[in-house]
């Protein structure tokens, strides 16, 4: 399933291809939990203690695989503290997987709910659990996410928040259909069978667009970089840039 949305920025959609349609959410519900720590008013100076052993969303615990994140750092930091504005950097930046989980046990998951309804989101979309929280997993538990819904999410983000989303790191799938050096505020997710990008674009002959992609289906292989679902993206990414001028011709 290929579900795609596109809207110049702040505006209605002008593309909905089964935009509607839920996806396992993967790395994409980082965005929900990035806003709701800058909104939960916390220090980011904050130091949390770096630990592996969180509460699940249906009782009992859960733990990270190390080999699993695609960050390290935050792991070498395991029994010690860190910064929770350094931590929600990581979590956008590197997709860290354990600093999500820190992340989101300071703020809660009301707090990451409401970030969703402030965005409008659809009924099919949510994080009620944490990325990794097999048991959670096992009781039918699961982050949902649709292309329309990423849309609003985006749309729904304070200037600071789309700040820190420029920090990310994976400049594949979306990012590698756009020249090289364009601005965009982004964040993917991906795990075997899922490819997901969403981004907040910044062309420099052009207004701004949003771009959610969400595929799930046999060409996702589960890798950061070589991973056909990516270059798919990519290449829907190169030819929404191609018509950005067309996105929103009224806009000056």
């Amino acid at each position: 399933m290929l579900s795609v949305a596109v809207a110049p920025w702040q505006r209605p959609p002008v593309i909905l291809r089964n935009a509607d349609v839920p996806h396992y959410a993967a790395s994409t519900m980082k965005i929900a939990v990035l806003a709701a720590v800058h909104r939960s008013g916390l220090d980011p100076d904050r130091e949390v203690p770096v630990v592996n052993a969180f509460p699940s969303a249906v009782g009992g615990s859960y733990a990270h695989s190390r080999a699993d994140d695609s960050d390290p750092e935050p792991w070498e930091l395991l029994g010690r503290t860190a910064p929770l504005g350094w931590l929600a950097d990581r979590m956008v930046s590197h997709s860290s997987n354990l600093a999500s989980s820190l992340c989101l046990a300071e703020v809660g998951p009301a707090a990451v709910a409401e970030v969703w309804r402030r965005a409008g989101a659809s009924a099919a979309s949510g994080s009620p659990r944490g990325i990794e929280d097999a048991p959670a997993r096992a009781a039918g538990l699961t982050n949902h996410v649709t292309a329309h819904d990423l849309l609003r999410l985006l749309t729904s983000l304070e200037p600071e928040v789309l700040a820190r989303l420029e920090h990310n790191a994976h400049r594949v799938d979306l990012a590698a259909g756009l020249p090289p050096g364009t601005r965009l505020a982004s964040k993917n997710g991906w795990i075997t069978g899922v490819r997901h990008g969403a981004a907040v674009v910044h062309p420099h002959d052009a207004p701004p667009y949003a771009l959610a992609v969400c595929y799930t289906g046999p060409l996702a292989n589960g890798q950061d970089t070589g991973d056909p679902a990516a270059r798919l993206l990519a290449g829907i990414s190169s030819r929404v840039w191609a018509c950005r001028h067309r996105l929103a011709p009224h806009v000056v």
